[in-house]
C-alpha cells in the first residue's frame, strides 16, 4: 500500500514509523516528555526491519529526546537513506546536552536554525517533510513562517512542509495560503474519530498524517491486565491531554471501548493492532498512520497490517455504529 504526500509530495508506504520513543528520556517543568528507558541498537535494528518490511515514511522531531530521536534515526539511515522519507518537526527549544525541555520558538529564525540543525542530526541534506510542531500558534504567526518555509524548499533543505495541529481550521487556512504545504499531522484513531480533520485534507489534497492511531499503546491489546508504567514515561504524568491513562494504568472506559470493537477489528486473522490500523485506511484515502515503535517485534506487527489492507466498507460501519458515531 502506498500512499503520496500532498499531491505534489514524494510517494511513501501506507505507514510510516513514529519516533518519539526511540528518543528516549527528556524532561522538562518537572514533568517526562519520553516514553522511558530505550534501547539505541533496537531502535536501530527495528528501523532497519521497517525499510525491509517496506515501511519507508519516519516521523520524528528536533525535540524528541532533545534531539536524540533524530541522531539514532539519522545513524541507522546511513547507506539506506535513499530508501527512506524522513519527516521530522520544530517549534520546541531544548538543550541537548541535559536532555532538557526548555519552551519553545515560533520564529522564522528558529525554523531556519532548526532545519539546520536537524539536517546534522539526522546526517542528511534534505528532509522530505519539515512541520510546525506548535499546534495552537495563531494562523497569522503560521502563515508568517511561510516565507523562510519557501526559501528552505527552494534551496533543496525541505522537499514540502506541514503543521502538526489538531485545529482543521487552523490546518485549513495555512494549507490554502502556504504553496509547499503538503501534509497536516493530527490526533486520530478508531477511538477519535476526526472528521473535520479527514475532509481538510481531503478537500485540500493534503496527507494526513496520523499521530496517536494506536491510542498510545492502548490498542496494542497490553494493557487490559492492569499493568502500570514507569515515572519516566509520558503516559504516567498528569498532562491535560493525557486522556487514555489515569494515573500510570489505562483508563477503564477507554477499556471498556476497545473492548466494544475488538471483534470487529480482529476479524480475518488481524491483531487488534492491526484492526486499528486499518480502520484508518479505511476512514479516508489521505491517511498515514505512524504508530511509534521501540522494537523489532512491533514493526513487524504494525507492517503486517499492510498485507490485510483496509476493513471492508461493511466493517467500517459496524465500528462506527459501535461506536456510537
Amino acid at each position: 500500500m502506498k500512499r503520496n504526500l500532498g499531491l505534489n509530495g514524494p510517494e511513501t508506504s501506507a505507514l510510516g514509523m513514529g519516533c518519539w520513543a526511540i528518543g528516549g528520556p527528556y524532561h522538562g517543568n518537572n514533568e517526562q516528555y519520553g516514553w522511558g528507558a530505550v534501547d539505541d541498537a533496537e531502535s536501530t535494528r527495528a528501523i532497519h526491519r521497517a525499510l525491509d518490511l517496506g515501511v519507508t515514511l519516519f516521523d520524528t522531531a528536533a525535540s524528541y529526546g532533545a534531539g536524540h530521536s533524530e541522531r539514532v534515526l539519522g545513524a541507522a539511515l546511513r547507506g539506506r537513506r535513499d530508501q527512506a522519507i524522513i519527516a521530522t518537526k520544530w517549534g520546541y527549544t531544548f538543550d541537548e546536552a541535559t536532555r532538557t525541555a526548555t519552551g519553545q520558538d515560533g520564529s522564522a529564525a528558529y525554523a531556519r536554525r532548526s532545519a539546520e540543525e536537524s539536517l546534522q542530526r539526522l546526517g542528511t541534506d534534505y528532509l522530505d517533510l519539515y512541520q510546525l510542531h506548535i499546534g495552537d500558534m495563531p494562523v497569522v504567526e503560521a502563515l508568517e513562517l511561510v516565507e523562510t518555509l519557501e526559501t528552505l524548499k527552494a534551496e533543496g533543505k525541505i522537499r514540502g512542509y506541514g503543521w502538526s495541529t489538531d485545529d482543521p481550521d487552523r490546518a485549513a487556512a495555512f494549507a490554502k495560503s502556504a504553496p509547499g504545504a503538503i501534509a497536516i499531522q493530527h490526533d486520530a484513531s478508531v477511538l477519535q474519530d476526526r472528521p473535520a480533520m479527514f475532509a481538510v485534507c481531503e478537500s485540500l489534497g493534503l496527507a494526513s498524517i496520523n499521530r496517536g492511531p494506536l491510542a498510545m499503546g492502548l490498542l496494542s491489546g497490553k494493557y487490559h491486565d492492569g499493568r502500570t508504567l514507569p515515572a519516566n514515561d509520558v503516559r504516567s504524568q498528569p498532562l491535560p491531554w493525557m486522556t487514555y491513562f489515569q494515573g500510570a494504568a489505562a483508563a477503564p472506559e477507554w477499556l471498556a471501548r476497545v473492548d466494544a470493537i475488538r471483534d470487529v477489528l480482529t476479524s480475518g486473522g488481524r491483531t487488534l493492532a492491526q484492526g486499528a490500523l486499518a480502520w484508518l485506511w479505511a476512514r479516508s484515502p489521505a491517511t498515514i498512520p505512524i504508530p511509534g515503535v521501540r522494537t523489532v517485534e512491533q514493526i513487524a506487527e504494525n507492517a503486517g497490517a499492510l498485507a490485510f489492507g483496509p476493513l471492508s466498507p461493511q466493517e467500517l460501519e459496524q465500528v462506527q455504529q459501535l461506536m456510537g458515531r
